[in-house]
C-alpha cells in the first residue's frame, strides 16, 4: 500500500508531471475562455473598424470581464499534481461566484474607457488645444491599470465593490512594479491584436492570464497578509 502511494506521489509531483498539469490547465481554461467570450468575439470580428462603432466594441467586450475573472480564479487555484486536476470545475465555480462583483467593476470601467476613446477619436472636432491629448491618454492608461488591479482583486477575494476600487487604486500607487508588469502584459495583448487578430489573442488568452497572475503576485500576497483574516 505504501509503495502504491509513493508511486502515485512520484507520478503526480515530478517535474514533467508539473509541466503537463500546467499545460492541461492552460488548455482547458483557454477553451473555456473562448467558449464564454465567443458571442462577443464573433460580433467584434463582424464589426467594421470605425470610430462610430466604439459603443458596440464596448458591448462586445462585456462578456470578457466575467470570463477573465473565472480564468484568474481557476489558474490561481491550480495545483501542480497531475492526479488531481479540475480546472473546468474551478473555472465555472469562479464564474458563478464572481460574475456580479466583476460586472459591477467591469461595466463602469468599459463605459469610462469608451468615453475617453471617443474623446480622443473626435479630438479635432472638439476644437481644443492639442496638448489635451496627453492628459486624456494618461487618464486612459491609469484607468486601464486600475481596472486590471480591480479585476484581479475582485476575482480572488471577497470585498465590497467600493473596497475593491480603493484597494485597486491603493496598490496602483504602492506597487508601481506590479503596474509596470501589468502594462507589459497589456502591451503584449495589444501587439498580438494589432499584428494578428482578436482570434489569435483569444488562443493566447490563458497564458496571458497566467502572466497577469505572476505580475500581480506581490499585490495578491500583500492583500492576503494585510487585508484578510
Amino acid at each position: 500500500m505504501s509503495e502504491a502511494v509513493g508511486t502515485r506521489r512520484q507520478f503526480g509531483e515530478g517535474p514533467l508531471s508539473r509541466v503537463a498539469a500546467l499545460i492541461y490547465s492552460l488548455l482547458v481554461v483557454g477553451l473555456l475562455l473562448l467558449l464564454t467570450t465567443a458571442p462577443g468575439v464573433v460580433a467584434l470580428l463582424l464589426l467594421e473598424r470605425d470610430a462610430s462603432n466604439l459603443p458596440l466594441f464596448a458591448a462586445c467586450a462585456l462578456p470578457l470581464g466575467p470570463a477573465l475573472s473565472a480564468a484568474l480564479y481557476a489558474l490561481h487555484r491550480h495545483r501542480p499534481d497531475l492526479t488531481d486536476l479540475h480546472p473546468a470545475r474551478a473555472f465555472w465555480r469562479g464564474y458563478r461566484a464572481n460574475v456580479r462583483g466583476v460586472l459591477a467593476i467591469w461595466l463602469p470601467w468599459l463605459l469610462w474607457l469608451t468615453v475617453v476613446a471617443a474623446n480622443l477619436t473626435y479630438f479635432a472636432a472638439a476644437a481644443v488645444p492639442d496638448w489635451w491629448r496627453v492628459p486624456l491618454v494618461l487618464v486612459a492608461v491609469v484607468a486601464t491599470l486600475w481596472g486590471v488591479n480591480a479585476l484581479v482583486i475582485t476575482s480572488l477575494f471577497r470585498f465590497r465593490v467600493r473596497d475593491v476600487a480603493r484597494l485597486a487604486l491603493y496598490f496602483l500607487v504602492r506597487d508601481p512594479v506590479v503596474a509596470l508588469g501589468n502594462a507589459g502584459v497589456l502591451l503584449a495583448a495589444v501587439l498580438v491584436t494589432a499584428f494578428a487578430s482578436e482570434a489569435v489573442l483569444g488562443l493566447l488568452g490563458s497564458p496571458l492570464v497566467l502572466a497577469l497572475l505572476r505580475t500581480c503576485r506581490p499585490m495578491i500576497s500583500k492583500i492576503e497578509k494585510e487585508f484578510t483574516a
